[in-house]
């Protein structure tokens, strides 16, 4: 078996084991939560591509199918009242006002409407005029009727019986067993608990000591916590509506674009829109996220913003977020896999949390060598939010493997970092909604950047960043500890040039 084969290999057995052992804890009883199901189902429309009447015919027929979508997962939802299996009541408190967006007297104002609001010029004006009919007519006939039935379900059924006020996962119907694997399986590694929860303090001591730093050279009097809430509080770093705010995450993304080509030689050719996160999901989620594009290559990727509430959307962030979120982060890492012709389409598609999280986080920091960071409030911006992924490391194990309070997570976080009360809110509420998840970012960002203080070692005057970044992204989504045998050997081979 060569190489490539065998890096195959070990990918799809890492998934098919970890497959297996993951399907006994039954995660599907919990089909809804804060931050989507069937409730958020219009949101697919984001993934498609509406360029003709055949596009839009098949929208129309994904519709006309929610009823039994809405059917089939309430009773997912029954099955998981009778096993216990629910999420904290909290996160469900979110619900009901997600649900209540679907439910509209005009069916042009359903967000399932959105696509038929304008139609692209490869629309012939003939047909506008009848999809348009037939959405509003399956809007009024199917879509919403169901979302009511959904609505009476969860409000009288599903929520009194959602009792659970424990948010330690530990605690919940799964138990400790899950918690453990999740950890694992979203790191790909075998770190514990404990031992996640001291790199987080030690990372966060880091990075407070930088921050310290950072404020002192910009001159600001006063301690780290005021610096705090100065960034969270001066009008100066925030936009007045979402129309500016928008406006202005795509003016970075266009600063971003002629500078790639200082850190990587393979620029991938699948474009990234920056686009506005849908208003009906907007409050519940976070600051951001990227969509990738299709792998035919007829959808482009999208790097989706938060407009809700500008005023906590502060404009520090924005560097660090749209490298992450897009170029040359998410967006390069799914777009470059998608060339990769020698791949798989398992591999083409994969997603491993710890590796997807471990590049974004790098590009963040590519940031520097691009020249993207070149005034204090931006290289805070840097610091803040990888102090944000440092923080996760503390808080996700605090809340489920040490009991911590929703409160004291959320204390801990305002007090190492500068984000707002919005986010850390929204922030929190995910971690104990989706355990674990959150520790994948830092453990993995801290590998990448491992891999490459070993390359710059090894390599000396041979090093070349935008070959290392090329052979990261050639590699595919893999487990960590693959990605670190794979560039190990990338290592060696440019050695013996």
């Amino acid at each position: 078996m060569n190489a490539a084969d065998q890096l195959d290999f070990d990918t799809f057995e890492w998934l098919l084991k970890h497959s297996v052992e993951r399907q006994p804890f039954r995660e599907y009883l919990q089909p809804v939560d804060h931050q989507g199901g069937v409730q958020t189902a219009d949101g697919l429309a984001e993934t498609m591509s509406f360029a003709s009447t055949a596009d839009y015919r098949k929208w129309l027929l994904r519709m006309a199918a929610v009823p039994t979508l809405v059917e089939q997962t309430m009773r997912l939802m029954q099955e998981g009242v009778k096993a216990g299996s629910m999420p904290p009541r909290l996160l469900m408190d979110r619900v009901p006002a997600q649900i209540a967006a679907q439910i509209v007297d005009d069916p042009t104002r359903s967000p399932f409407y959105r696509p038929f609001l304008q139609f692209p010029d490869s629309v012939p004006a003939a047909d506008r005029a009848v999809l348009a009919a037939e959405a509003q007519a399956t809007l009024r006939e199917r879509v919403i009727p169901a979302c009511r039935a959904l609505k009476t379900y969860f409000d009288n059924e599903y929520l009194p019986r959602s009792t659970r006020s424990s948010i330690v996962a530990a605690d919940g119907p799964r138990g400790k067993a899950c918690c453990d694997f999740l950890a694992r399986f979203y790191t790909t590694t075998d770190l514990g608990a404990e031992e996640i929860h001291a790199k987080g303090l030690k990372e966060v001591a880091r990075l407070r000591a930088a921050m310290e730093s950072v404020k002192t050279e910009t001159g600001f009097q006063g301690t780290l916590p005021e610096f705090f809430t100065f960034l969270r509080t001066d009008a100066q770093f925030f936009h007045k509506t979402p129309q500016a705010l928008l406006a202005a995450y795509r003016d970075v993304a266009k600063r971003i674009d002629p500078e790639r080509v200082k850190v990587f030689r393979t620029v991938p050719r699948l474009p990234c829109g920056v686009r506005a996160i849908p208003d009906n999901i907007a409050p519940d989620t976070t600051t951001a996220y990227h969509q990738g594009g299709a792998a035919d290559g007829t959808r482009p990727g999208g790097f989706y913003v938060n407009l809700c509430k500008p005023e906590t959307r502060p404009s520090w962030e924005m560097v660090p977020l749209s490298l992450h979120e897009a170029v040359p982060g998410h967006h390069f890492q799914f777009a470059r896999a998608l060339e990769l012709a020698d791949l798989p389409m398992f591999r083409k598609t994969a997603y491993f949390v710890a590796d997807g999280e471990s590049w974004a986080l790098h590009a963040e920091q590519l940031g520097y060598e691009m020249g993207l960071y070149n005034n204090h409030c931006d290289r805070f911006g840097q610091l803040a939010h990888e102090m944000w992924r440092a923080v996760r490391l503390v808080v996700d194990t605090g809340m489920h493997t040490r009991g911590w309070s929703r409160e004291r997570a959320i204390a801990y976080f305002k007090d190492h970092t500068p984000k707002t009360d919005q986010d850390i809110v929204n922030e929190i509420d995910r971690y104990i909604g989706t355990p674990a998840q959150a520790l994948a970012y830092k453990i993995g960002q801290m590998r990448i950047s491992a891999l490459r203080a070993l390359a710059t070692r090894e390599l000396g005057a041979k090093f070349d960043l935008r070959e290392f970044n090329d052979a990261v992204l050639e590699t595919g989504s893999v487990p960590l500890a693959t990605l670190e045998v794979r560039m190990a050997g990338w290592i060696a081979q440019r050695k013996g040039r």
